[in-house]
């Protein structure tokens, strides 16, 4: 029988984090005279009371370790508790939302998706959308230590091949769980969200907006102040700080330890990096040509807006200067590429993730040596070390099962209303948490509130089976899993 104690415990510390934070967009709306407020503090102590109850109920188990099946719970029930309590501000606020808009924008915050069901995004309470930034950035850094810390030791999608490598020549755990590394990655994700704060404040966003874009940003998120997102500036500067900003969202987090303990060659010589930085640029050269030859755009002009959609698109930030779902031909097949890759492992993006892709390639770069040499003896390796059988059977399971789910969802998207092409893209960007899609129904200047409550309702679960990396959910569903 799998024990609760912990899991419950742990969850209910999380949704105490949650309440506590509840209590700055509730200040926020109070200086500025909001009546906000009192709906913040009011779901603040609801959420407060359920985390108390939680950890009070369950403190027995708080010496108890985890298991393999404490993990794949705890991580479950954090995004839906997270999820349930940070749509309460939105469902009782005077934006008066439904149930179903409220869970819509709470799990799109939460997943750091950015797809939204508000318009109107400048007349909004300031305390609403400082809630929206916060759960994108609580969520962001969420996904960052499950990504670098739990899924590795779940071996979840070829994850466990960065608990190998944590090995440097000395032995040192690079990537382990202790709480030492888990404090330096959320000291970088602070470091780079203060540094994005000051660049775009000092690029021209006035300090407000500047902090909720540098959140929304490092976070993978692409919440904005505007329903014209970051275009609504008009300011090149402050595109390429964005621009800055999404792909260190994508980047492995790692590198930045590496790169502040000196370790320079480490860095360097990342191969998951130097593809993701190789596909971002090839896609941005590819788009800024096709906006410099057919639609008269000036060439540094395309350079930028072709470098920010192919940035938003790779790392799922969702950022958007064009209104890339107006466009067709060239771009869009480049977007809907992006849209499955996603980020790198151990970064706040979602989709397929750049090193699978990797292991995929040398996969089936070795299957082509064989066939030319039969005799030969050769390995697939990625930097510089064989893979394990183990590893590529995990990362051609997962890939089954991604584009199993996304023919699944897009069929059920269809089935509920959606035209063909949006509930692709549209289905595309919740399991890839990209947020927008790729047509002008969902596309990034448009908002999600016209869709079918059915619609809302499989994009939302959508949303948090991508970000759990599917497998976490699957398992809960087998028999044996609840047995000794």
């Amino acid at each position: 029988m799998v024990d609760f104690r912990p899991v419950l415990l742990v969850t209910g510390l999380a949704l105490t984090v949650l309440a506590l934070a509840m209590g700055i967009p509730a200040a926020v709306d109070a200086v500025h005279g909001d009546n906000d407020w009192l709906v913040f503090m009011a779901s603040s102590s609801v959420t407060l009371l359920l985390g108390g109850l939680l950890v009070a109920a369950n403190l027995a188990g708080r010496r108890k370790a985890f298991g393999i099946r404490q993990m794949f719970l705890l991580t479950v029930t954090g995004w839906l508790a997270a999820s349930i309590a940070g749509a309460l501000p939105f469902a009782f606020s005077r934006l008066h939302l439904s149930p179903t808009d409220a869970w819509f924008e709470a799990v799109s915050g939460v997943t750091a998706s950015g797809s939204t069901v508000l318009r109107g995004l400048e007349l909004l309470p300031p305390g609403i959308l400082l809630w929206r930034a916060q759960l994108q950035w609580l969520g962001g850094a969420a996904a960052l230590l499950m990504a670098a810390l739990v899924l590795p030791e779940l071996s979840i999608g070829g994850m466990q091949m960065f608990r190998l490598e944590s090995n440097s020549a000395q032995g040192e755990r690079v990537m382990g769980r202790g709480t030492k590394v888990a404090g330096q990655m959320m000291l970088v994700y602070v470091f780079l969200t203060g540094l994005l704060t000051l660049l775009l404040w000092a690029a021209g966003m006035s300090r407000f907006p500047a902090l909720l874009h540098a959140m929304s940003t490092i976070s993978g998120g692409g919440f904005s102040t505007s329903d014209g997102s970051v275009g609504a500036w008009h300011k090149p500067s402050v595109d390429w700080v964005i621009l800055l900003g999404m792909l260190l969202s994508g980047a492995p987090f790692m590198v930045y330890l590496q790169i502040f303990q000196r370790r320079w060659r480490q860095a360097l010589h990342n191969s998951q990096l130097r593809w993701y930085l190789g596909l971002f640029l090839l896609s941005a050269v590819g788009i800024g040509m096709w906006l410099l030859l057919t639609h008269g755009v000036k060439p540094l002009p395309s350079i930028r807006h072709g470098a920010v959609t192919a940035a938003s698109v790779l790392t799922g930030t969702g950022h958007a200067t064009l209104d890339w779902g107006s466009w067709g031909g060239l771009p869009v097949a480049i977007l809907f590429f992006l849209s499955f890759v996603g980020g790198c492992a151990g970064s706040t993006a979602g989709g397929i993730k750049v090193f699978r892709l990797q292991i995929l390639f040398t996969s089936a770069k070795v299957q082509l040596i064989r066939l030319l040499r039969p005799h030969s003896v050769v390995l697939p390796t990625y930097e510089r070390k064989p893979v394990p059988d183990q590893v590529r059977e995990s990362v051609l399971g997962f890939l089954f099962v991604y584009c199993l789910s996304f023919a699944v969802l897009s069929m059920l998207l269809g089935m509920v209303g959606l035209d063909f092409l949006t509930a692709l893209t549209a289905a595309t960007s919740a399991l890839g948490n990209l947020g927008p899609g790729l047509t002008q129904t969902v596309g990034p200047m448009t908002s999600f509130m016209h869709l079918p409550d059915n619609a809302k309702w499989l994009l939302s679960a959508a949303m948090l089976y991508g970000r759990m990396e599917m497998f976490l959910v699957i398992v809960l569903f087998i028999p044996d899993f609840w047995k000794h």
